[in-house]
């Protein structure tokens, strides 16, 4: 995504199931059918570093299957998703017979070197690769169970890698219409630019789509969707009349929309400002067609709580498009409010499965704060936080919503405890690095706590042999561009140089590999 969203939006709780139509039939959310076991389970191989990777692809070598890498984490919400929807279903755990399956866990020892090396950086990323190490396909990494399971399969059987297919495409060779479905369910969110600039992706989807006309009208439907979900700021595709009514089309038609519920719950209202950019009539008309297909979507019980919970925000979201993005109190129809309350203690009361709440608590509690229900969403989140498996990711929520109401100090003690009671050496130096950002942006003049914290995160990625490497780089360089603002005027030197012989001594010990990325984390700009 292009566009800088919330948390929410950052951590998409589901993409649903696009692949519904092409699979001739509408799964139920989890049918008794498709629970599996309890000795049953999907064969993972932990991965920490090059050795398990080599040995994961010596073995699929000799089996001759693909690997499926799974890049996660313990407190990601939409990771928990797969697991409580995805992973323990029958059907997927058969299918996984047909591939070597691998875990990442962000946490692992040699994770964030694993993640530099496969371009992978959101939670949860999905990658299908041959056995001979070509990347074959990108998962929505988002996804439910039909979908993952028929991209699995089309990755399966084509076996031509998606840069190969997409560059066909480009050229205007004919492709199939299961490799046209491959590029239409892409994972583009987490593609990280390996097909396409971030930038460019709107325009590229625009050109697929246009070239996929007459081919499968379903997946065009898809690609024109992604292309205006994409279309920040209207720069890679301008809307005609044409497209207008493709969209109207399919949001008047319970079946069609059904087919596109992904696109149009996780980016209403991104479709909604492509297409009517400006307040006015034309806006006016179209948020309420998006609103009657996703209150059916709310609605639809074969569609999981968290996805049926997403179609709220979708709403809320809607409501909110003319008002000022920053606003608290949003004006919103009491109806609605209403809706999100109940919508809120109902998930509350009927998720006991620990990796599904931790995927639709926070999520719960975003909507109702976009609503201005904060009091709501803050009972909800400390509720919550003795039933969690990762507390310290709660913890960081109820933190954001003191910060956004402006309670200061309990915002602080929120990141605090989170950064405290956070587990896994990329995981603490991502919430330390959000608790010292906390701590330079809402109370500068306390050096002394800002100096402390930076010198603990110093302290762990010393230890962390992953620590110059994708997410806990990131965090790191983050820590160092928030320090060396604070000290733009000069004025906290002393803390400073205190902190850059700390991390001389950090880098001292570093492989040269990993020396350019330590020093430049507090070089004076």
């Amino acid at each position: 995504m292009t566009r800088t969203h919330s948390i929410h939006r950052a951590l998409r709780v589901t993409l649903l199931a696009a692949a519904v139509t092409a699979m001739g039939t509408v799964p139920a959310f989890m049918p008794a059918s498709l629970a599996a076991s309890a000795s049953a389970a999907v064969a993972w191989q932990e991965a920490s570093g090059d050795t398990d990777i080599e040995r994961a692809f010596a073995q699929a070598r000799n089996e001759k299957k693909p690997v499926l890498l799974y890049w996660g984490a313990k407190w990601c919400p939409p990771c928990n998703q797969l697991k409580a929807t995805l992973f323990n279903r029958a059907d997927f755990i058969e299918q996984s017979r047909a591939f070597v399956a691998v875990h990442i866990d962000g946490d692992n020892p040699g994770a964030q070197r694993l993640g530099a090396r496969f371009k992978v950086r959101g939670y949860p990323t999905l990658i299908l690769f041959s056995n001979g190490g070509q990347e074959l396909t990108r998962l929505p990494g988002e996804a439910d169970a039909a979908q993952v399971l028929h991209v699995l399969q089309l990755g399966l059987a084509g076996g031509r890698p998606v840069k190969t297919v997409l560059a066909d495409a480009q050229a205007g060779r004919k492709l199939s219409v299961s490799e046209w479905k491959l590029l239409g369910f892409y994972g583009w969110e987490t593609d990280e630019q390996q097909l396409v600039p971030a930038t460019q992706r709107a325009a590229l989807l625009a050109r697929l789509a246009q070239a996929s006309q007459g081919v499968d009208d379903d997946t065009s439907t898809r690609l024109w969707l992604k292309a205006l979900a994409s279309n920040e700021g209207g720069k890679g595709l301008k809307p005609d009349a044409a497209l207008r009514a493709r969209v109207d089309k399919v949001l008047a038609d319970p079946a069609a929309s059904r087919v596109q519920v992904d696109v149009l719950a996780n980016y209403a209202d991104d479709i909604a400002l492509a297409l009517a950019p400006a307040a006015g009539p034309e806006r006016q008309a179209l948020v309420p067609r998006l609103d009657t297909a996703l209150k059916r979507f709310q609605a639809d019980t074969t569609l999981s709580r968290a996805d049926r919970l997403q179609a709220l925000l979708a709403r809320v979201e809607l409501a909110r498009l003319d008002e000022p993005k920053t606003a608290l109190n949003p004006k919103l129809d009491a109806a609605l409010l209403s809706e999100v309350k109940a919508a809120a203690a109902k998930v509350d009361q009927e998720v006991t499965d620990g990796y599904e709440r931790q995927a639709v608590i926070t999520s719960a509690a975003h909507v109702l704060g976009r609503a201005g229900l904060w009091a709501d969403s803050d009972a909800l989140l400390k509720a919550s936080l003795a039933k969690s498996h990762s507390p310290y990711y709660l913890m960081s929520y109820l933190g954001g919503n003191a910060r956004k109401q402006g309670r200061t100090e309990e915002a602080l003690r929120w990141y605090e405890e989170a950064f405290n009671k956070s587990e896994g050496p990329a995981t603490r130096l991502q919430w330390g690095s959000s608790y010292l950002t906390a701590l330079v942006e809402l109370t500068p003049q306390d050096s002394a706590r800002i100096e402390k914290a930076a010198a603990q995160l110093l302290a762990e990625a010393e230890k962390d042999k992953g620590a110059f490497y994708e997410r806990s780089a990131r965090a790191l360089q983050k820590v160092g561009s928030q320090l060396n603002a604070w000290n733009a005027k000069g004025q906290h030197t002393a803390s400073l140089t205190r902190l850059r012989t700390q991390l001389d001594g950090v880098c001292a010990k570093q492989e040269q590999s990993d020396k350019a990325v330590c020093e430049g984390i507090l070089k004076k700009g």
